[in-house]
C-alpha cells in the first residue's frame, strides 16, 4: 500500500509543525479489506480507512486541511467531487489539550488498485497504477502560502 506513504510526505512537507517535529504524526490502517472478483487473474484493490493523528498540534487545522484537500484531489478526488461520498469522507476528532493544543485523529477511507498480469515466462508483475489523470482538478503549480483573514501566516504547501 502506497497511499499511507505519500499522504505522509505530503504533511510533513506541507504542515510546518510537523516538518518540526515528524513524530508527532502518526498513520494507522484500520478496517481494510481485499476486494477481487478473481475475472480473469489475481489483479484486486485494498480499501480501508486511514487514520490520520496529529498529536499536540498547536497549528491552526487549516493549515492540515488544504494540504490534506490537495492531496485528496491527486490521489483519491472522487472523496472530493462524488456529493455522496464527499458528505461523509473525511471525518475527524479533536481532543482539545489546552487553549493551544489538540490531539487531531483524520480519518480516510481509500482505495489503492494493484494489477497482476501474467508474464510470458510465467511470472506475475505487480503494478500499483497512479489514479486517472486530473482533468478538472484546479491547483496551483507551485506552492501557497495559506493566511488567515488578518494575514497571519497559518502554513505553506506545494503542489503534490
Amino acid at each position: 500500500m502506497n497511499k499511507p506513504d505519500a499522504l505522509r510526505q505530503q504533511l510533513l512537507a506541507n504542515v510546518a509543525e510537523l516538518r518540526n517535529s515528524p513524530d508527532r504524526l502518526m498513520i494507522f490502517i484500520d478496517n481494510g479489506t481485499i476486494r477481487s472478483t478473481a475475472a480473469h487473474g489475481l489483479s484486486f484493490e485494498y480499501a480501508y480507512t486511514l487514520n490520520v493523528i496529529l498529536t499536540d498540534y498547536a497549528g491552526h487545522p487549516d493549515a492540515v486541511a488544504i494540504p490534506l484537500l490537495a492531496w485528496l484531489g491527486q490521489h483519491q478526488r472522487e472523496l472530493l467531487h462524488d456529493l455522496e461520498k464527499a458528505r461523509e469522507a473525511i471525518t475527524f476528532e479533536a481532543d482539545l489539550l489546552d487553549n493551544s493544543k489538540v490531539d487531531l485523529a483524520i480519518k480516510l477511507p481509500l482505495t489503492e488498485r494493484v494489477i497482476v498480469k501474467t508474464e510470458e515466462d510465467g511470472s506475475l508483475r505487480v503494478v500499483h497504477p497512479p489514479e486517472p489523470p486530473l482533468d478538472d482538478y484546479c491547483m496551483p503549480d507551485e506552492g501557497v502560502i495559506i493566511r488567515s483573514s488578518s494575514g497571519e501566516e497559518l502554513g505553506r504547501w506545494s503542489n503534490p
